[in-house]
């Protein structure tokens, strides 16, 4: 049995990362079915098969590996736009529907999550079966972002740059209830975790799409570049900040 923590403790750094990771989950699942036209259907098994890759790695780690673990955290966002477009799109469920079928899958995850270890707590993880209830309710969450964020910026007609500000409001006050209420920790982490995505979906859109449309017209590629690299960098800080812990330990 493992004994080692296997995920990313939750600290600012941790949802600075999340959040451009979720901007590059949109715009990079945007270039795949948009940009190079292969579809809702073909995107999904592109990111379908990225994530399973570089989730078997994750799973089959012995530690807590920053650039692996975030690797499966941009493919949950990747993989996540797809699902919510092709289920929004191709399927034609509309993005009220199609958030309302994956707030049921996070909730239902949630449920069998709690249900056999009898909490929530997301650090830290050391079993490989926690570990899965932990990575699809991830997934399911990220799923969900993505069509609610389609949902505030085009249903309801808020526009990116609107919507994007709502769903970091939001984010705002749940920091606040963090610090200043005793609101329990877990239920404001999945709160804050579910609305990180709609807001670096929404963010990503202000970036890609055309200036008629509200957007910045970076297109998907360039956007996509530009949230990789800073990734990257963060990557390499998060690897230092572990690498400095250990070193102090011993």
């Amino acid at each position: 049995m493992r004994t080692a923590n296997k995920v990313a403790a939750v600290t600012l750094l941790f949802w600075l990362m999340k959040i451009v990771a979720t901007t590059l989950g949109e715009t990079l699942g945007d270039f795949i079915s948009m940009t190079l036209n292969l579809g809702y259907a073909v995107g999904i098994l592109v990111t379908l098969l990225f994530f399973i890759i570089v989730l078997l790695i994750q799973l089959n780690s012995k530690k807590y590996i920053p650039a692996v673990y975030w690797l499966v955290i941009i493919g949950t966002t990747t993989l996540g736009t797809e699902i919510s477009d092709f289920i929004d799109r191709t399927l034609k469920t509309g993005y009220l529907t199609g958030s309302l079928l994956l707030l049921s899958g996070l909730l239902i995850s949630l449920f069998l999550w709690y249900k056999k270890y009898n909490n929530l707590e997301v650090y830290p993880i050391v079993e490989k079966n926690k570990e899965l209830y932990y990575w699809t309710a991830i997934l399911f969450s990220n799923s969900l972002g993505t069509a609610f964020g389609d949902f505030l910026s085009d249903n309801l007609g808020l526009g990116y740059l609107m919507g994007a500000l709502i769903t970091g409001l939001i984010i705002l006050v749940v920091i606040m209830l963090h610090y200043f209420t005793k609101i329990n920790h877990v239920v404001l982490f999945w709160i804050a975790f579910v609305f990180t995505r709609p807001f670096g979906a929404t963010f990503g859109d202000l970036l890609t799409k055309p200036v008629a449309k509200g957007g910045l017209d970076l297109g998907t590629l360039h956007a996509s570049l530009i949230s990789l690299a800073l990734m990257i960098l963060m990557i390499f800080i998060s690897q230092r900040k572990q690498h400095t812990e250990f070193l102090s330990k011993n």
